[in-house]
């Protein structure tokens, strides 16, 4: 996934790097190495300064600033909303004009499927929280328009059997709150009723498998 984000900077007009007051700053030394090639304008924004004493983000501001000496450097608190709306104001300041890549009335470019997909995806991190990791990936194996409903099979795709076990939960409630949360938002999205199945698959490793990513829709260079 680190090799799409590398592969993805080369269509960026503005660079914007979000780190914080907590990351190790060399976690991403091959990422950086690659962002400091890069002759678009760079952002280095500085989260959660909030958490640290002056000498502590000048620290952090001095470090950055000799990692990518070109960049604009922005101490931010998303928490307190600090500097956060000048930050989008400079990001459009940055963007150059062009042509639009589509029509003024579309709204995405997305298929009905990855929208459900990621319904899916949210009920799961907003009803499991901490005890599932942001490793499960939803794969819509049938979307169906019948006469009365939508006939909707999605496989919800883990990396190791303990997670599988929590996802479905003792006699199944677990995963039978989760279609009940997600069916209404796919139903609202939609437009009409919806017949929502759910199952639970262990994958493991599935985010190093090539063939797997490529499956799940992700540009596997």
């Amino acid at each position: 996934m680190l090799g799409y984000s590398t592969q993805a900077l080369k269509d960026a007009d503005v660079l914007i790097y979000v780190t914080d007051t907590i990351e190790t700053p060399d976690k991403y030394d091959d990422y950086i190495k690659a962002v400091q090639k890069l002759e678009v304008p760079k952002m280095i924004i500085i989260n959660k300064i909030d958490l640290v004493d002056q000498k502590q983000l000048e620290d952090k501001v001095q470090y950055w600033h000799e990692q990518l000496p070109d960049a604009e450097i922005i101490p931010a608190s998303a928490l307190h909303n600090f500097n956060v709306s000048g930050i989008i104001k400079h990001i459009v300041e940055l963007l150059p004009e062009a042509e639009p890549y589509f029509d003024r009335d579309a709204l995405t470019d997305k298929s009905e499927r990855f929208f459900v997909g990621e319904i899916i995806r949210e009920k799961i991190l907003l009803y499991y929280k901490k005890e599932i990791p942001y490793s499960v990936e939803i794969e819509i194996e049938e979307f169906t328009d019948e006469p009365e409903q939508t006939h909707i099979r999605a496989v919800i795709h883990v990396t190791r059997d303990s997670q599988k076990g929590i996802i479905i939960g003792h006699q199944g409630v677990a995963i039978k709150k989760l279609g009940s949360m997600a069916r209404r938002d796919i139903e609202t999205f939609l437009q009409r009723k919806v017949f929502l199945e759910l199952y639970v698959k262990v994958s493991k490793d599935w985010r190093d498998k090539d063939n797997m990513l490529k499956q799940f829709g992700y540009d596997v260079k």
